[in-house]
């Protein structure tokens, strides 16, 4: 069964820097793709960034481009999201899916697994 861990979310000042890790419990074709979708208070999920397992390509959303770096450790089983030049904007709660390859990565109903996910908070 696979299982979506998250975690390194907090509360950091406008201009910070954080990164969040997903810990994924078997790499399979089934989780090939991984990504980092974002949902704050009364808006739509958005999709933050993704990187596949096999080849390493990374995707990412507009709003943070430049800012964001999705990356992978394959001996942790893990994705991680490291976050600079964080705005209050970036405020939301961080999931974290896996699906298979050749997805949609960039939308939500592309990926089977998710986590919990991991509050973030930028103060301004």
């Amino acid at each position: 069964q696979v299982r979506l861990v998250e975690s390194g979310g907090g509360l950091v000042q406008t201009g910070g820097s954080l990164t969040l890790s997903c810990a994924v419990s078997v790499v399979t074709f089934t989780t090939d793709t991984m990504g980092w979708f974002r949902r704050a208070p009364g808006k739509e999920r958005e999709f933050v960034a993704a990187i596949e397992w096999s080849a390493g390509t990374t995707y990412y959303g507009d709003s943070v481009k430049g800012r964001f770096t999705i990356s992978r450790d394959s001996a942790k089983n893990t994705v991680f999201l490291q976050m600079n030049s964080l705005k209050p904007e970036d405020t939301a709660r961080y999931y974290c899916a896996a699906g298979s390859k050749y997805i949609t990565v960039t939308t939500s109903t592309s990926y089977v697994y998710w986590g919990q996910g991991t509050q973030v908070t930028v103060s301004s």
